[in-house]
């Protein structure tokens, strides 16, 4: 939204505005009423339905008569082409209220228009010809007004919800004030004065909301508007370029240096005429007119401009979801959180809306929402039905635009009527740490909480995440906990049967069983349990730190350092060093540890890759050949050392070359052997290493103890979910899927001379770039995981 910038810099500044410059006069006074329908295609809405006005509506427009009757008002239609062509005189009409007509206009929208304006004035202060006049000298002017007019509408309506449903807070449960304001300030893209939170309780929805003309209109907005409407007399802006604000004409750098320095948007005043402006507050297919200035039925006469919806092409809401990964409970009154269109929250524009759910036999079915500011989000009217439907649902939010339809972003559902949970290993738990517990089953959207009980102990709320579809992983905290069984109840939002899953809790005494050395490595590794619980280690004269630590088998496998690398490579295979273990609580043990020989580096032979299907989604092919989406099945060979033949009992390591994930492959599980001198390894990166592997992999073997050296495996990238790839008729190619942050740069080329950044934290699902003269049957991507990798993705092109 063109004009939101202006807002948040606003609201941001409310607190020194207030006390340092006297508040702009509000616009607080009621002027007339109207009642507007627009009808397309045979169907009718109210003007508060419309985001946008389209060639060939009929415009419907009723202009109430006062309640007194002693004053009668006359109602100037006019539609308007662009800031350098005037309208023709056929574009103008006009009515009286208390008339036979009785204050109606019936309007076809022209073919070429691109605003409508209103103009209301009292009866006795002009005709219609002289408000035409003053159009036709000056359009711009007017097609400015008109679109500052519309937005101020809009950013007013955005405002107004939220200071209503603040104050119904604060009148219901005062205490919730802070959280409230902070979820309605992203609901409806407002900043939040922080320094209000700050306040008691009971003060702060005053703070929050105080000032309310102060927010919306005391910076650049208010002032532009002002200025085109009573500015110094000047078109000289206008002749030069239209306005940038929401798609119309094209922007010159002159227009904002005018604007901001010189306010040189030119008035159209006389002697015989004051424009004023209106707001537009839509509600129940009526605008009521609210004016910041009294009426002047004298002369000059005053005369209400009011914005209608610009004339132009549908534009669906961008509504995305801020937690891509997080499935949500598929029950009445659960919220499903959208965000990047405020007005689905302060206007009726959105209609109709359901949330569509996929079956089990592919059919789908809609469940009515409605979206509700202060939950940040969409709201279920109906939950998911007993029957017909997974453990895990898919569903999307569609609905109408207008009279357009839209569709929303994608969502998971958990089935609110399971709530079964098991360990997903055989793991027990153990005391004197915090252990991390993976829980498998369903109903993982719906989760309200999950507690323990552990021995006589009052129960204890625990903490958890989504750890992938049907899966959470929850921080079993057990340092002052005694053996014995720990039950951990999970209780369902939907009312479904509580879930238990008892675990026993066991001692566990911290273990040395090895340490592995070998001459040349700058690294050691000791073997044992409880081994978090290792501060430092000496072999030797050697000083040993600990580094990552990881558990495979029920054993703990804890990467040591030195402190001087150097000193550790030169020890000499064969030789027997006592090695000394520092534990927390100043424990210490012994462990003799013998030097190896310098390991064997591995040799990859050859590497395959099957890349997965995703439906919906297009294939990204990948460059150079070493670079494999971590979501594909990568299967490689490799030989160690012809003098030692693999018998399938070694285990193949596979980790990050930063060291934050590893895991391993035996004999079955992922790992086989051709014969004595080649084995085989198949894994998906993702799988095996979890979702935030990427970059380079690397493998080693370990035999009886003794690990190999590293070698390469290739490059794990994760990859967007690009739907479609577009090169259109006008000048842009456009991309469009979901996850699109994954990628660094686009381009049309494959040497990526006229490539375009992807800015860090983007989070739209479309991305637009110019396209060359011939359009390109291929588009490049630059992939943030491997920056030296191309993702190679095939266009379809629209005829010419």
């Amino acid at each position: 939204m063109s004009h939101l910038p202006r807002l948040l810099g606003v609201l941001a500044l409310v607190a020194l505005a207030s006390g340092s410059r006297a508040a702009p006069s509000p616009f607080d006074l009621v002027g007339p009423r109207l009642d507007v329908a627009v009808t397309r295609n045979g169907t009718t809405l109210p003007i508060d339905w419309v985001p946008n006005l389209a060639e060939g509506d009929l415009i419907s427009i009723q202009l109430d008569q006062p309640p007194s009757g002693d004053e009668r008002f006359r109602m100037v239609a006019t539609f308007l082409r662009g800031a350098v062509a005037r309208p023709p005189n056929g574009w103008f009409h006009d009515t009286v209220s208390g008339t036979r007509k009785g204050g109606k206009l019936s309007l076809v929208v022209p073919k070429g228009a691109q605003q409508l304006a209103l103009f209301v004035l009292p009866e006795k202060g002009g005709g219609a010809n002289a408000i035409a006049s003053a159009v036709r000298k000056q359009p711009g002017a007017f097609v400015r007004a008109v679109q500052e007019l519309n937005q101020a509408s809009l950013d007013r309506a955005r405002l107004d919800t939220y200071l209503d449903t603040l104050l119904k807070v604060e009148r219901d449960d005062p205490g919730s004030v802070g959280g409230a304001s902070q979820v309605l300030t992203r609901s409806l893209a407002i900043k939040l004065k922080a320094e209000c939170l700050q306040q008691p309780a009971e003060l702060q929805a005053a703070c929050l909301t105080g000032d309310r003309e102060t927010l919306l209109f005391a910076d650049t907005h208010s002032s532009a508007l002002a200025d085109t409407l009573t500015g110094t007399p000047t078109d000289l802006a206008f002749q030069l370029s239209a306005t940038p604000q929401a798609g119309y004409g094209s922007y010159s750098s002159y227009i904002g240096v005018v604007r901001d320095l010189f306010r040189l948007f030119g008035a159209f005043q006389s002697t015989q005429l004051q424009f004023v402006p209106a707001l537009a507050k839509l509600g129940d297919g009526r605008v009521t007119l609210l004016l910041n200035t009294p009426l002047s039925f004298g002369k000059p006469a005053s005369v209400m401009v009011i914005g209608l919806p610009a004339i132009e092409a549908p534009k669906p809401p961008p509504l995305r979801r801020p937690d891509d990964a997080q499935t949500r409970c598929g029950m009445a009154g659960a919220v499903l959180p959208v965000e990047g269109a405020p007005l689905v929250y302060a206007t009726r524009y959105a209609h109709n809306v359901v949330v569509r759910a996929v079956r089990t036999d592919g059919t789908t079915l809609d469940l009515p929402a409605h979206a509700d500011p202060r939950r940040g989000g969409y709201v279920l009217d109906r939950g998911l039905p007993t029957d017909g439907v997974g453990p895990l649902v898919e569903a999307r939010l569609h609905g109408d635009w207008g009279f357009s339809s839209f569709a929303g972003p994608h969502f998971d559902l958990s089935n609110p009527q399971l709530n079964k949970w098991q360990a997903a290993s055989n793991e027990s738990l153990v005391i004197g740490r915090t252990n991390s517990l993976t829980l498998a089953g369903a109903g993982e959207g719906c989760i309200a909480r999950i507690e323990m009980q552990a021995g006589g102990a009052a129960p204890r709320t625990l903490d958890w995440k989504p750890a992938g579809p049907g899966r959470i992983a929850v921080d079993v905290p057990l340092e002052k906990a005694a053996p014995g069984p720990v039950t951990l109840t999970i209780t369902s939002a939907a009312q479904a049967v509580p879930a238990s899953v008892t675990l026993p809790a066991l001692q566990e005494l911290g273990r040395v069983d090895g340490l592995l050395v070998a001459s040349g490595d700058e690294e050691a590794v000791l073997i044992g349990s409880r081994l978090d619980q290792v501060r430092a280690v000496t072999l030797g004269d050697v000083a040993l730190r600990p580094a990552d630590l990881t558990r495979a088998d029920g054993t703990d496998r804890l990467r040591l350092l030195a402190a001087d690398p150097a000193a550790l490579a030169s020890l000499t295979a064969g030789s027997r060093l006592v090695a000394d273990v520092g534990f927390t609580g100043n424990r210490h043990k012994t462990v003799t540890a013998t030097v190896a020989q310098r390991p064997a580096t591995p040799t990859l032979l050859h590497r395959s890759v099957a890349s997965p299907v995703r439906p919906g989604a297009i294939g990204i092919e990948l460059r150079p050949d070493d670079v494999f989406a971590q979501d594909a099945r990568v299967t490689f060979a490799f030989r160690l050392d012809p003098s030692a033949p693999l018998d399938g009992r070694e285990t193949v390591e596979v980790a990050t070359t930063d060291g934050t994930a590893s895991a391993s492959l035996t004999s079955g599980k992922g790992y086989d052997l051709q014969d004595a001198t080649t084995g085989i390894a198949t894994l998906v990166p993702g799988e095996l290493l979890g979702s935030l592997a990427r970059g380079p992999l690397r493998f080693r073997i370990v035999k009886d103890g003794v690990a190999s050296r590293w070698a390469a495996v290739g490059s794990a990238v994760r990859l967007p979910a690009i739907r479609a790839a577009v090169c259109a008729t006008a000048d842009r190619c456009t991309i469009t899927g979901d996850r699109l942050f994954l990628i660094r740069a686009v381009a049309t080329d494959e040497r990526f001379a006229t490539a375009q950044p992807i800015a860090d934290g983007f989070t739209a699902t479309t991305i637009d770039l110019p396209r060359p003269p011939a359009a390109p049957a291929r588009l490049y991507l630059r992939m943030r995981d491997a920056p030296d990798a191309v993702g190679i993705i095939a266009t379809g092109t629209l005829p010419d």
